[in-house]
């Protein structure tokens, strides 16, 4: 009788975790966030660093191809964007790159973004401009994350003024082995930067924190992301179903 208990506990908690993600996805996003409305042929972009990067193959530069798209949530994403809106046609490309800062992303931003010409850019950047002034490798402070960003975007909107734009919240997940509670404050000060980036120029705005917060009443921050930057594939696949939001059916 007491296996039998055992076992059945055991099920309800897996099947928990196993229906987990739309619920935790549903509790932290707001009722109200914005819609993205894809045309068809749109070409969609997925910009920033190794969250976004995941492993791609970066001599692939072809559309919907599985081994450009990398290993993380815009490979899933993707995935299902192009199984959802099938009869759209849509072009789908990464050009995230690891180690990424902001200003990064604006040395390469003309052949990886502007000759590209998205439909619909996607961008999270951030925790590298936090966490390398953290070891010493930067000497950034979160006013040149903000005007960087700021300056990025602006020259995005210059040269397409019809692309819908998402921006990402950096996120970073506390007790795990790279991210402590010394983190915080200061990194919620890039976060409250990359949301008044996306008040600014009118984007879209995920709000990845928030997720992940909530993620951690299901399962520990390190389920979700071992060092509590990188995602696991769990971590993965609730930040492309928290993505798939925010696009309109």
């Amino acid at each position: 009788m007491n296996s039998r208990r055992r076992f059945i506990k055991h099920a309800a908690v897996g099947s928990a975790m196993a229906l987990s993600l739309p619920d935790i996805v549903a509790a932290a996003i707001p009722n109200n966030i914005a819609k993205v409305r894809l045309r068809q042929e749109a070409t969609i972009l997925f910009q920033g660093d190794s969250i976004t990067d995941a492993g791609r193959n970066r001599d692939i530069k072809e559309p919907n191809n599985s081994s450009a798209l990398g290993r993380g949530y815009a490979f899933l994403a993707a995935a299902e964007l192009l199984h959802n809106f099938a009869s759209l046609k849509l072009n789908i490309h990464n050009r995230g790159i690891s180690g990424n800062k902001v200003y990064q992303l604006a040395e390469r931003w003309e052949e990886d973004c502007l000759k590209i010409k998205p439909d619909v850019l996607s961008i999270l950047i951030g925790v590298n401009d936090y966490w390398h002034k953290r070891n010493g490798n930067y000497d950034g402070t979160v006013a040149t994350y903000r005007n960087d960003y700021m300056a990025l975007i602006e020259r995005t909107k210059k040269a397409l003024p019809n692309v819908t734009l998402i921006i990402c919240e950096p996120f970073a997940i506390p007790g795990t082995k790279a991210v402590d509670n010394t983190w915080f404050p200061e990194f919620n000060e890039y976060q409250t930067a990359a949301r008044e980036v996306a008040d600014r120029f009118d984007a879209v705005f995920i709000p990845f924190q928030s997720v992940f917060d909530k993620a951690m009443e299901k399962a520990p921050g390190d389920y979700w992301a071992p060092d509590g930057v990188h995602p696991s594939i769990a971590g993965a696949q609730l930040m492309a179903t928290t993505w798939m939001q925010i696009v309109a059916r």
